[in-house]
């Protein structure tokens, strides 16, 4: 039986205290990362010598026994701190052997180390207090409450847990499951086939003619985003002001993201519902939001739009999708400024319908071959 991971998050509420103690575990666990990043750097910049994670782990037990406030701290979860740095670099060295442009790895500041990670039942544990009610126990902080707005699946372990704060001061916990795959299909996949063009006017366009809109939830939020930040520009930085103002602008950020994750749940739950077999575009998000069309890529978020329940996903090449005729496989030349497909055969259909019919071609031919003259043209 094939298991799989998947990852479960539930906010938590601390009490002051048991924020004061997380924000110094962050600190804690942010300075190690630092230090052991400037050790890396610094042997190979001076002495040419390549320090790993094993070296660097083995060093952690001297360090705690001459560190009280190091040694008061989880062992394992120290350790996932190291291998978090390790990954850093294994990813920077496997761009460098691309022929990529590399972006060594970086020192932390406070705002950019917002998680710790620990295995469960080690140092962090998911309980049920003697109310009934589902609280998670942290090392050194202490049981705090969550809130368990949906059951972990049956026959599924927790591996790890991650503690973590966003922009917006609000604290969660993310459970690492593993279990088999049937267990994560909260219900069966539909029947149906469709392709499925993503864009940019509308967020996603269906072969059977269904467009649906993009809400732009950032763009919505922009007059509040830029008032608060303007509210930041004006305060001395490191100030008490400051830090609130900052605060203030992750709050708007956080709600832009909480509003267009639920979004792509409700998309993706309604596609595998109706759907059992989904064709897309293989696309170079990472190379789209870094180009001239940047906000509108990160807002339409096209990267976190999955299908999952026994869905099959094929993945399609991108290349000509909207210039290939569905219907006779010709290839119609326009500009993105035109949003209607036209073809001497005769087809006039709206510009990302007849992609994702092309699309959808393509994933069948994919799948189990070209079934008719036009899919076969359309996937060539």
């Amino acid at each position: 039986m094939t298991e799989t991971v998947r990852n479960y998050r539930y906010r938590i509420y601390p009490r002051a205290a048991e924020v004061a103690a997380l924000r110094e575990t962050l600190r804690l666990h942010r300075e190690l990362y630092n230090a052991a990043l400037q050790e890396r750097r610094d042997a190979y910049r001076k002495c040419g010598v390549s320090i790993s994670y094993n070296d660097q782990a083995v060093q952690l037990k001297e360090i705690r026994s001459v560190r009280e406030d190091l040694a008061a701290l989880n062992f394992s979860a120290l350790q996932q701190t190291l291998r978090r740095l390790n990954k850093a670099f294994t990813a920077f060295f496997r761009r460098v052997k691309a022929g990529r442009k590399p972006g060594f790895p970086r020192f932390k500041g406070a705002d950019r180390f917002r998680s710790v990670s620990f295995v469960h039942g080690d140092g962090c544990k998911l309980r049920v207090d003697e109310r009934g009610r589902h609280v998670i126990y942290v090392q050194g902080v202490g049981e705090l409450k969550v809130k368990w707005h949906r059951p972990l699946p049956e026959g599924v372990r927790i591996k790890q847990i991650q503690v973590q704060v966003d922009g917006g001061d609000r604290w969660f916990a993310t459970l690492a499951l593993q279990g088999p795959a049937e267990a994560f299909r909260a219900r069966s996949a539909g029947e149906g086939e469709v392709g499925l063009d993503v864009g940019l006017q509308t967020f996603a366009a269906l072969s059977d003619g269904t467009l649906i809109e993009n809400p732009r939830h950032l763009r919505a939020a922009e007059e509040k985003l830029a008032a608060a930040q303007r509210v930041v520009a004006r305060r001395r930085r490191g100030s008490r002001r400051h830090g609130k103002a900052k605060a203030a602008v992750g709050r708007i950020h956080a709600r832009v993201a909480e509003q267009r994750r639920d979004f792509h749940h409700q998309v993706s739950a309604r596609l595998v519902a109706e759907y059992g077999f989904i064709a897309v575009e293989d696309l170079n998000i990472r190379g789209l939001a870094r180009g001239m069309l940047a906000k509108s890529v990160h807002d339409a978020g096209w990267a976190q739009l999955a299908a999952s329940a026994g869905t099959r996903l094929e993945g399609v090449s991108a290349h000509g999708t909207s210039q290939t005729c569905p219907e006779c496989g010709a290839t119609a030349k326009k500009g993105l400024s035109e949003r209607v497909h036209r073809c001497p055969c005769g087809l006039v259909e709206d510009r990302d319908v007849a992609a994702a019919r092309v699309i959808l071609a393509r994933g069948h031919a994919a799948w189990t071959g070209p079934t008719d003259t036009a899919a076969a043209s359309a996937a060539a």
